[in-house]
């Protein structure tokens, strides 16, 4: 096949339709315009560079439409161009797209659009989000602030701040009550909240589970709670490799309770047996970290009614009839 047919076929097919011929689905909640996670069981593909392009957020590989296949089928180039073109004419599944209208200009670089956003206050929306939604206490918040991680996003989202060694700005992970996406045009280091000079390192998946750890652990000293968003990008990657450096380093694989949390952990794994290091798996009770602080604060929440109730059924007692007199 001549070149110009090759580079046809890399314009009629995208990586999305190789995805779901192959049993992909597309994972929507973890997904962005611009990076959609496609899923089949434990395996993870996100695609790119507008269906162009793609990458293995759990291992090394990346690529174009015929890498793809030849990642995937274990074939050769000249059968991944035979597999491609029998796929001319099908149409992938799109996803339905519900993303919030940006207040802030998406062309403007990342650095300026994050110092644009207001930081949250007791009362406000995202304030509101984080304690009211997400059982996240107003310590862990104020300590968030403190560090200058978070901000307000459009209708009361929040935003949680990527940054790399030197504590610049490189994307946000965006969470609200009807959105969940990452900054465009950003690119995916670390979420981190926690001790700077820590030599415990505890690895999740979302920055509302590092801080809900936080929470649940009390902001442990000598540890920095940290967060991939999703994903495990060559950039994060290099992030966790250099915090594994220090002497005496503790990497905790704090990742999720299901496939996704166990392939991580086990990356997590490998980092520190290569960095020599101290490994540790902490799995959540529940779901996510955040599902187990949600469910110790609606016990706690049940309690303290339950406790008011009690005490407004003694200040109701006396209603009994007085002794007679005489």
């Amino acid at each position: 096949m001549e070149k110009r047919d090759i580079e046809d076929l890399r314009g009629r097919v995208a990586c999305a339709a190789v995805l779901e011929k192959a049993g992909f689905a597309i994972d929507v909640k973890e997904s962005t315009r611009r990076a959609v996670k496609h899923r089949r069981g434990a395996e993870i593909v996100i695609v790119i560079h507008e269906g162009r392009g793609w990458f293995d957020p759990l291992s090394d590989a990346k690529g174009d439409l015929f890498s793809l296949v030849m990642h995937l089928d274990r074939v050769d180039f000249a059968e991944a161009v035979t597999r491609i073109a029998d796929l001319v004419g099908f149409v992938a599944s799109e996803p339905a797209w519900k993303r919030q209208s940006r207040t802030s200009d998406p062309e403007a670089g990342v650095a300026d659009r994050w110092t644009t956003r207001r930081k949250p206050w007791p009362g406000s929306a995202t304030w509101r989000y984080l304690s009211e939604v997400r059982f996240l206490p107003d310590a862990i918040i104020r300590a968030a602030l403190s560090q200058d991680v978070l901000r307000e996003g459009p209708k009361g989202s929040m935003w949680a701040a990527h940054t790399d060694e030197g504590g610049t700005v490189t994307g946000w992970e965006e969470r609200g009550p009807d959105w969940r996406g990452f900054a465009s045009g950003g690119a995916k280091t670390l979420f981190r909240l926690g001790s700077p000079d820590a030599e415990r390192f505890c690895v999740t998946e979302a920055a509302i589970d590092a801080m809900s750890l936080a929470a649940i652990e009390g902001l442990r000293e000598g540890t920095l709670y940290l967060s991939t968003g999703g994903g495990w990008s060559p950039a994060t990657d290099a992030a966790i490799r250099v915090l594994v450096a220090r002497p005496g380093a503790l990497l905790v694989a704090a990742t999720d309770a299901n496939s996704q949390g166990e392939a991580f952990a086990a990356h997590c794994r490998d980092i520190a047996e290569g960095a020599d290091c101290g490994w540790q798996r902490l799995r959540p009770s529940g779901e996510d970290w955040n599902a187990v602080l949600k469910t110790k604060g609606i016990e706690e929440r049940k309690r303290r009614e339950e406790g008011r109730g009690r005490r407004g059924g003694e200040t109701r007692l006396p209603h009994a009839r007085r002794p007679r007199q005489g």
